[in-house]
């Protein structure tokens, strides 16, 4: 009867140690601090609500994702300079974007974009532009973050942020085959299963204190255990360039 006893408490330990892993397993990651990502941008809808993420290129202009721009500059501001969507931060208005030439919807291909703001962003230790890489990168450690849905399927307050790390193309391609585009995309995967979620689009991936990608695709299920995929920045350089000094 002991013996008995003793198996069914271990079982009991078992499964109430496999509910506890299920539900520290957020898709957001962690909770980022005021001033630890000052390159991270809120795409917001007209009504002020989070729509997606971008990244600070400099005083005028914002790297995002083309899908996140369906409507006209006149209907999304950017805040700048906060962690924390109900607080702090300033708002700026988008005088034009410029999605890639080759952007294709259906594909999701190309899918980035540069926003360019009508005044200037005040810089500050909250608001600071990240540099991009211009080298192709392989498997390296990196961090993105945003604003995007959690668990719960709500629009957390405070940004967060995931480490995770990038794959080489081959293995990229296996587990996406025909949809990968190497010389174009790179994707980061988290053995864990967390990834970035809806509203985390357009957001930075950031290797060794550089741009490297911008969210773009993933498994329609948030909390997949494929890998996220992300414009490939560096295969963008002459564009970005180009766009920012025309």
């Amino acid at each position: 009867m002991g013996s008995k006893t003793s198996i069914l408490v271990l079982v009991i330990e078992l499964l109430a140690s496999v509910v506890a892993n299920s539900d520290i397993r957020i898709f957001g990651g962690h909770q980022a601090s005021q001033g630890q990502f000052p390159y991270q941008v809120s795409l917001q809808n007209r009504d002020k609500s989070h729509s997606c993420g971008g990244s600070i290129l400099n005083a005028k202009w914002i790297l995002t994702a083309a899908h996140c721009l369906k409507k006209g500059p006149s209907d999304y501001l950017i805040k700048v300079g906060t962690s924390d969507l109900s607080s702090g931060g300033t708002y700026h208005r988008i005088a034009r974007f410029r999605n890639h030439e080759s952007w294709d919807p259906i594909l999701v291909k190309n899918d980035i974009s540069l926003i360019e703001l009508e005044d200037e962003i005040e810089f500050s230790d909250l608001a600071q532009p990240i540099e991009l890489e211009t080298e192709v990168v392989g498997e390296v450690d990196a961090v993105v973050s945003g604003w995007g849905l959690d668990e719960n399927n709500d629009i957390p307050t405070n940004l967060k942020y995931l480490n995770t790390s990038t794959l080489t193309n081959q293995q990229c391609s296996a587990f996406w085959t025909v949809e990968y585009s190497s010389s174009v995309e790179i994707c980061a995967f988290t053995a864990e299963g967390h990834d970035p979620c809806t509203a985390d689009s357009g957001g930075p991936l950031v290797a060794n204190g550089k741009q490297i990608g911008v969210v773009s695709w993933g498994f329609g299920k948030c909390g997949s255990t494929k890998p996220t995929v992300y414009a490939r920045v560096s295969s963008y350089i002459d564009w970005i360039y180009n766009v920012i000094n025309s």
